[in-house]
This record gives structure tokens, C-alpha cells and sequence, in this order.
């Protein structure tokens, strides 16, 4: 039997890494979340220290993409957590209230209609410098794999 050399092994697995590749998007799509309406409103309250968090759905998209949305109100003059930093992405969408962002080296007030985005392993916190709740979505984007 004639011993194949590494490109001609290359090139016979190509169907089998496509095949893979297409079944691996199969079940991204299976697996997505699916359309979905969610009313603020009607979603439940988590205390967590000074803040109440909603949590409106946590999924991956067709292509297996994670998403992961909630609502916070964050009480005056408090911060939710201390500055950190993860793998996944974040944006940050401010609702109501004024909120200190320092994410990197930089720092900014923020108010209501901001976005904040910040990159994998960047070092980002916030602190509401209101007088009243701040209120805004966290999204994060892609899981920390």
C-alpha cells in the first residue's frame, strides 16, 4: 500500500473538517436562542448588594455567539462591584442617573444615552455619582473561554 505524504493527508481531510465545521454551525443554530419580547416590567428583582439586577436572557445566537443581557439600578453614591476585567466583551448602556466610567487608563461621567464598550481583559469599573439610582443594561458579549 503507498504511503501518503502530509499534503496529500492534508488535502483528504479537508471534507471531513468541512463536515465537522458545518455540524458544529447545525447545532449553534439548534441550540440559539429564539426570538423572544421581554417586558421589564414583569421581570423579577435580584438584590445584589447596592444593586437590583433583572436578568433579561443569557444565549447564544444562530451562530453560537453568547449573549447576556440584565438591567440594573445601582443605589447613589455606590459602585456594583470593584473594578475588574473578564474575557468576554461588555457594553455598558446607560438609562437614567450619572455614572463615573473608568475603563483602561481613562475615566468620563456619563448620563443617560451613553454606551460604553469594553474590550477583552480591559480593566473596567463604575461608580454612580448621582444623587439618585442609576439605572442602565449590561451586555456581555461572547462567554470567557
Amino acid at each position: 500500500m503507498p504511503r501518503l505524504s502530509r499534503p496529500q493527508i492534508l488535502w483528504a481531510g479537508l471534507p471531513l473538517l468541512a463536515v465537522i465545521g458545518i455540524g458544529a454551525r447545525l447545532r449553534a443554530a439548534q441550540d440559539a436562542m429564539p426570538s423572544a419580547l421581554f417586558d421589564y416590567a414583569q421581570l423579577p428583582a435580584r438584590a445584589s448588594g447596592p444593586t437590583e439586577i433583572r436578568q433579561m436572557f443569557t444565549g447564544n445566537t444562530h451562530s453560537g455567539y453568547r449573549l447576556d443581557l440584565h438591567a440594573t439600578d445601582l443605589a447613589a453614591g455606590q459602585v456594583p462591584h470593584a473594578a475588574h476585567r473578564h474575557v468576554h466583551e461588555e457594553l455598558l448602556l446607560i438609562r437614567e442617573g450619572t455614572l463615573e466610567v473608568t475603563v483602561g487608563q481613562r475615566t468620563s461621567r456619563l448620563g443617560p444615552g451613553s454606551v460604553v464598550y469594553i474590550a477583552s481583559n480591559e480593566q473596567h469599573g463604575w461608580k454612580n455619582v448621582g444623587t439618585a439610582p442609576a439605572k442602565y443594561f449590561v451586555m456581555a458579549l461572547g462567554d470567557d473561554k
